[in-house]
This record gives structure tokens, C-alpha cells and sequence, in this order.
């Protein structure tokens, strides 16, 4: 695997052998500066940090490679509620190691072709060797997902292939590789064996949903109440609510303070987050209403299909 100490100048992306978006880059971010979670997330992050920093001292100085050569690569499964920081978290991960990470979503690997969306996913495994790179799959419910034992046509055929693939890069891989996902319950058995750690994103408690607002409310930003007093106010009427939404709350606050004011001498006060708030948890009532009832099967067959672009 890439040692963490070996980075940067020897980094650079071979433009010419792999598309464009699958480019590494080096995160201006780190985890103590840019990352806030719940203890129970932040300590099994903190054990994976540890692992991949002296990764080549247990598995090469010390030879544990000759019995556990699956080992070689680290392979990470952040699994939680959207919005709870899994994308972050890996970027952050890859600047603390002093790493550069390639960065992927469904849109960089789906194809229109029969056969390209695997050919996509080894060329991303292939830029991430070249680089030296963190390689992270984000949305990838899909792509571990289990494959199917009654193939009936030749999308079945193509996401079987897809997940084979996957399974084939894991094992001749030798770096670090992280997948962002909403559940961990899905996942074809070999692919669960092959990561070696499930990282649970929980929604922030108290404690962390008060560090969230304090980082939201940035000291340029005039308050009308004591500052204290609004962050328990905050913290206390957002329980439920992932960091994202934390931020879309701060997001929709400012302008209700300005307008409030009519422009002159604005302040922001507890009365325009709470105001804020109501309004996501309003528009989350509106979509779950609207929102079917399709199974997780069916949803996760058809993801599986628009990736492939076998609609």
C-alpha cells in the first residue's frame, strides 16, 4: 500500500492514460481542523488513522503480509444517513495522510455501453495506482450490492460483471479505499470480507450539533442574543438533523435576518434559525408524503441499471 509519509511531490495525475474525472488532487482539508463528529464516530476514525499510518510497518517491517496478504490493500465502508459527513470525512482522511484522493460518484462510472461502466472502474483503480491516490466511491450502495443468481437477460449479465470487476480490483489493489454508503446490510458477503472497517455515521448528538452551530456561526456574523444562549437554543431545536442540514438551516437563517431588518443594522437571532429549521423539517414531511414505497430491492436493481445506462 502507498505509504502516508511518501505524498505530494511525487503525486502527479497522468492526465493522458485516464479521463479527466478521475484526476487525484490533494484536499486542503484535515481532520482536527475541518471534521466534527460524534465521539463514537470520530474514535473508529481515529483507529483507522492509525492503521494507515503504520500500515507499512505492520504488514512489510514486520512481515504480517506472508499471512494476511488480503491485507495489503485497506478498504473502508462509511455507512450512515446522508449528510452525516462521509464525503468530508474521506477527504479530510486523505489530507491528514498527506495523500492525494480521487473522488467518485455514479455519473464519473456509469456508461451507455454494455461492458464500459467495468472498464470505467478498472481505469479508476488504475489512475489511483499511478497516483498513489486514495481512491473513494461515493453512492456506492450499487456497486457492492449482491449479485444476482437468477440472470434472466443481459443487464443482469452486465451488473454482475460490474460487481465482479469491483471484487477483482479489491484483491490486486494495494492502496486505501473508501466507499461512501447509506447501508451496510446489502452487501454481497464478499465484499463485506474485503473491508476491514465499517465506519457508522451517526446523525450528531447535543454535544456535536452545538460545535456544528458554533462553526456555522461565524464571528463576522452580527447576533442579537447572547451567544451562548443561541447555540443551546440551536443545538436543542435541531436534534435529528444531520450536519448538512445544520448548514442549510444557517443557510436559510441569514437571509431571513436581513430581511427582517429591511437591510439596516441586521442581527441574527434564535428566531430566525428556529424559523429556518421549521422550513426543513417542513420540506422533509412534503417529500417522505410524496414519496413511494418501492422496495429497497427494486430500488437498488434499477440503480444498478441507470448505472449501467440499461434503462
Amino acid at each position: 500500500m502507498a505509504h502516508p509519509t511518501h505524498k505530494s511531490q511525487e503525486k502527479t495525475t497522468s492526465k493522458s492514460a485516464t479521463p479527466s474525472h478521475f484526476d487525484a488532487h490533494q484536499p486542503n482539508l484535515t481532520l482536527d481542523t475541518h471534521v466534527i463528529l460524534p465521539k463514537s464516530t470520530r474514535n473508529q476514525i481515529d483507529e483507522c488513522l492509525a492503521r494507515l499510518k503504520y500500515h507499512r510497518k505492520i504488514y512489510v517491517d514486520w512481515n504480517f503480509r506472508s499471512v494476511d496478504p488480503m491485507g495489503m490493500s485497506a478498504v473502508l465502508n462509511f455507512f450512515g444517513a446522508p449528510g452525516t459527513g462521509k464525503t468530508l470525512t474521506a477527504q479530510a482522511l486523505a489530507g491528514t495522510l498527506g495523500m492525494t484522493i480521487i473522488s467518485l460518484g455514479i455519473a464519473e462510472l456509469e456508461s451507455k455501453f454494455m461492458g464500459e461502466t467495468a472498464k470505467n472502474i478498472q481505469a479508476a483503480f488504475s489512475a489511483a495506482r499511478e497516483n498513489g491516490a486514495v481512491l473513494f466511491f461515493d453512492e456506492a450502495d450499487t456497486l457492492l450490492g449482491k449479485r444476482l443468481s437468477s440472470v434472466t437477460q443481459g443487464v443482469d449479465n452486465e451488473v454482475n460483471a460490474m460487481r465482479s470487476t469491483m471484487l477483482i480490483e479489491l484483491e490486486r489493489f494495494d492502496g486505501i479505499v473508501i466507499f461512501a454508503t447509506n447501508f451496510a446490510r446489502n452487501f454481497d458477503e464478499a465484499f463485506r470480507s474485503r473491508i476491514g472497517y465499517h465506519v457508522r455515521f451517526e446523525l450528531p448528538d447535543m454535544e456535536t450539533r452545538i460545535k456544528l452551530w458554533d462553526r456555522m456561526m461565524v464571528h463576522e456574523i452580527p447576533l442579537g442574543e447572547d451567544r451562548d444562549f443561541m447555540l443551546q437554543q440551536c443545538a436543542e431545536a435541531s436534534a435529528g438533523m444531520s450536519g448538512r442540514e445544520i448548514r442549510t438551516g444557517m443557510r436559510l437563517a441569514l437571509p431571513k435576518a436581513v430581511i427582517a431588518a429591511q437591510g439596516e443594522d441586521a442581527k441574527l437571532k434564535f428566531e430566525h434559525i428556529a424559523s429556518a429549521i421549521a422550513d426543513i423539517r417542513l420540506a422533509h414531511r412534503e417529500v417522505a408524503t410524496s414519496s413511494g414505497h418501492e422496495s429497497t430491492t427494486n430500488r437498488d436493481a434499477q440503480t444498478a441499471k441507470n448505472l449501467l445506462g440499461l434503462n
